[in-house]
């Protein structure tokens, strides 16, 4: 017992040994502080936040080894097995069946055999291509870039099979359909027209001009959007890629979203590559030079991004908001999805760019057959979604901080490179962060 007792009194001073909180200085992830008497660790990177002072902020209560009862037996190892039924367990809940479902993929192997009127397209494809056939997207996007092609839009719906994808509940899918495309093309036209009021084409119909973002390409000056790479902390999120010159890679705004930033591309990439994000952290030039361009617009339109639903869950009805999002002006509707892309909304008046998607969403749902007479389409008074929302769940891994939960991970509301969402990540979260091999 005196072994033990002193064993712990080392292990408590050494605790003790972690320099006060200062809220003048920035901690990294894992930093130890002591404040009040008592050792906090960082959760992640915080400056300014007062350990304690916010249950679900950056600080754990933390006095390391010395928690444990040191007479207790050591934490043992789960198997992969168990380890797995916590998974699912954690996520056994409506929110995620329905988002699993909603952002389902079709093999990149069966995407490349999507063409326009191959018999053997899957049924959302064929959906579109009923509704869309290939004059009207030409017609739609007369001054698109060549690489926009309508073979790579079918790929992009195929996808992402929840994309005019069949109900089974009495949803009339081809509405849906109709709907979801007025709803795309509307922001594509935004992100990516030419916006030029001069052209004899109208404006709604000038939509995919740009396929990199205005003045960047990969080899000229600035366009970097790369400045969080230069961060140890939020690179080891999301690893950054090198150009044979030691410089990083560029992730400024490519294809019909416009994607752009490294913590955009890595999500993208594990969605389209199995959950590996160097690919597209590596090439992020394959986002406008293959058929990624269109996949990235519909890979946003699919996936939520909490307490945002997805666009997808707005237009199909999965989404049903709560008291919260009603009082904040948020409903099924094209108004909402404007918050959800880029919240241009708010201030009582309507914005330049919110109107110019309204005015593009008319025009192609009423060339698309959608009846819009209906439907909220300003968002002027609409405000932000919050942790009130309905869809305000949490859907990152990230190491579990609690006492006895060692090698778990939880879910946390923040960014982590573990996606809950993507097969494969609560197993590699444990053991990144616990050092140990689950078999």
């Amino acid at each position: 017992m005196k072994l033990i007792a002193t064993l712990a009194l080392s292990l408590l001073a050494g605790s003790a040994l972690a320099a006060p909180w200062n809220a003048g200085m920035a901690y990294s992830k894992g930093q130890v502080v002591q404040w009040q008497g008592r050792s906090w660790q960082a959760k992640w990177p915080t400056r300014g936040e007062t350990p304690g002072a916010n249950p679900k902020g950056s600080w754990i209560a933390h006095v390391g080894s010395a928690l444990r009862k040191l007479d207790d037996a050591a934490p043992v190892i789960p198997t992969l097995q168990q380890a797995l039924q916590h998974e699912a367990d954690l996520t056994n809940n409506d929110f995620f069946r329905k988002v699993k479902a909603s952002i389902r993929t079709l093999s990149n192997d069966q995407v490349a055999r999507v063409a326009p009127g191959n018999a053997a397209n899957p049924v959302n494809v064929r959906r579109v291509e009923r509704l869309l056939p290939s004059a009207k997207w030409d017609y739609y996007f007369s001054r698109r870039d060549p690489s926009y092609t309508y073979t790579r839009f079918l790929q992009a719906v195929a996808k992402f099979p929840a994309v005019c994808d069949d109900y089974s509940d009495g949803r009339d899918a081809d509405a849906i359909c109709r709907h979801s495309l007025a709803t795309m093309f509307a922001h594509f036209t935004q992100e990516t027209g030419n916006h030029d009021a001069s052209d004899t084409i109208p404006q709604w119909r000038q939509g995919l001009t740009y396929l990199r973002e205005m003045g960047c390409s990969n080899t000229g000056p600035g366009c970097g959007y790369n400045t969080e790479c230069d961060d140890p902390v939020f690179n080891k999120v999301w690893t950054c890629g090198k150009n044979p010159d030691g410089s990083w890679k560029k992730y400024f705004g490519r294809g019909a979203k416009q994607l752009s930033y490294n913590y955009n591309y890595g999500p993208f990439s594990q969605a389209m590559n199995n959950g590996d994000q160097s690919v597209l952290l590596q090439n992020p030039d394959l986002v406008a030079s293959t058929w990624l361009n269109l996949a990235s617009a519909t890979f946003f339109f699919v996936y939520p991004q909490p307490p945002k639903p997805s666009m997808l869950q707005v237009i199909d009805g999965t989404w049903v908001p709560n008291s919260a999002d009603i009082a904040a002006g948020a409903g099924n509707n094209f108004a909402t999805t404007i918050m959800i892309i880029n919240a241009e909304c708010g201030g009582g008046t309507e914005r330049q760019a919110a109107q110019n998607r309204i005015d593009y969403y008319k025009q192609f749902a009423h060339d698309l057959g959608w009846d819009y007479g209906a439907e909220q389409l300003s968002c002027a008074n609409m405000q932000r979604f919050t942790s009130a929302s309905s869809a305000a769940y949490n859907i990152y891994w990230e190491k579990d901080w609690q006492w006895g939960h060692d090698y778990q991970c939880q879910l946390v509301s923040y960014q982590t490179p573990y996606s809950a969402l993507q097969p494969g990540n609560y197993q590699h979260c444990v053991e990144d962060n616990w050092g140990i091999k689950l078999q």
